[in-house]
């Protein structure tokens, strides 16, 4: 356990040791991860997508079992639970609430009425001053270099951006992955970092082996953005099955989706009539077509066929720049250690 301590806006918010936080990845940040990341002084964020509201309560309940320090739970504000899941986060005691979409002004109020903490994620200065106005006790901004669903406004553009436009915390993302980075994140006027690749190729990660080799045998140029999965720019390890995507036309696109939508409704439980619900929101919140839509379908399934399964010729690995940086699997601890170090280190230096 790290006996650097840095005092930001971040920390005082949450009450976490360190301004560091570990993004909610599906099928990655269970309550292992999270349980770990907290114990290690950071903030940890369940990630519920993937989750039932039973499955979400009971990984909730999971997390508290390992730790007493705080920890968020990550939600979609589209989803037709999304009241649901806010009132598991009340009843259970969570400190934090992330969003991957803007949540509305009546969520934002019902959750800081019961004390929890509001970090929406935000890919443009908007957004960021939008959910500011609302409430938002703070904002995640993530620069294209982030995995997964990316923009393309470079974290160093982006970041500037909107801690001179919102008058709250603003947490980096998209890019970090040490201690050099945190110092750079706070010198931009951020109160901290998160980073997702980093802390999913830990030795406390439930990614497979197998995977997390894949990853640590890439380099910055194995990593892709493509639109070929569901309709939006999304970054993640180039593979055969990602060329085989960018090739692939849109009938054979709209069919596999057709087949993952099916397997993800087995999966979360949901009836169609809630899914297409769901799709109904997700169409208008994100302004999409109705085969991004549908396309959509695809990302849940082809992450688990990695992250969980272990099988990477039919899954997406989802990946930040910076993959291509990491050579090591640390723990928790020894991560957030580390770049506590490094960012003390940094700062004596300079």
């Amino acid at each position: 356990m790290s006996d650097t301590l840095l005092t930001t806006a971040l920390t005082e918010l949450t009450g976490v040791r360190h301004p560091i936080v570990q993004t909610g990845m599906g099928w990655v940040a269970g309550p292992g991860l999270v349980s770990a990341t907290a114990n290690a002084g950071a903030l940890g964020i369940l990630a519920s997508a993937t989750m039932t509201p039973g499955q979400l309560r009971t990984a909730v309940r999971k997390v508290k079992e390992r730790t007493d320090a705080p920890f968020g739970v990550n939600l979609r504000a589209d989803a037709g639970d999304a009241g649901d899941r806010v009132r598991i986060i009340i009843d259970e005691g969570v400190r934090v609430a992330s969003f991957a979409l803007a949540p509305s002004r009546e969520l934002i109020a019902r959750l800081k009425d019961a004390g929890v903490v509001v970090i929406p994620s935000i890919g443009a200065r908007r957004h960021a001053e939008k959910v500011a106005a609302w409430g938002a006790d703070a904002v995640l901004v993530q620069g294209s270099e982030g995995g997964g669903h990316t923009g393309q406004v470079a974290t160093t553009v982006l970041l500037p951006q909107v801690v001179d436009a919102v008058g709250i915390p603003v947490i980096a993302a998209g890019g970090f992955y040490d201690g050099r980075g945190l110092v750079a994140a706070l010198a931009y006027g951020a109160a901290g970092i998160a980073m997702g690749t980093r802390f999913l190729l830990t030795s406390d990660s439930p990614v497979p082996d197998a995977v997390k080799a894949r990853y640590l045998a890439a380099t910055v140029n194995d990593i892709t953005v493509t639109d070929r999965l569901d309709g939006l720019p999304h970054r993640m390890l180039r593979t055969d099955l990602v060329a085989a995507l960018e090739r692939s036309g849109r009938p054979t696109a709209l069919l596999r989706a057709l087949r993952h939508a099916a397997a993800f409704r087995r999966t979360s439980g949901l009836t169609w009539p809630a899914m297409i619900r769901d799709g109904l929101a997700m169409k208008h919140g994100k302004h999409l077509t109705w085969s991004q839509v549908l396309l959509a379908a695809n990302t849940p399934m082809m992450l688990r066929s990695s992250m969980v399964d272990g099988r990477p010729d039919l899954g997406i690995m989802a990946a930040g720049q910076i993959a291509g940086l990491i050579d090591d699997l640390p723990s928790c601890a020894e991560l957030v250690d580390r770049v506590m170090a490094e960012a003390t280190a940094t700062l004596a230096r300079l």
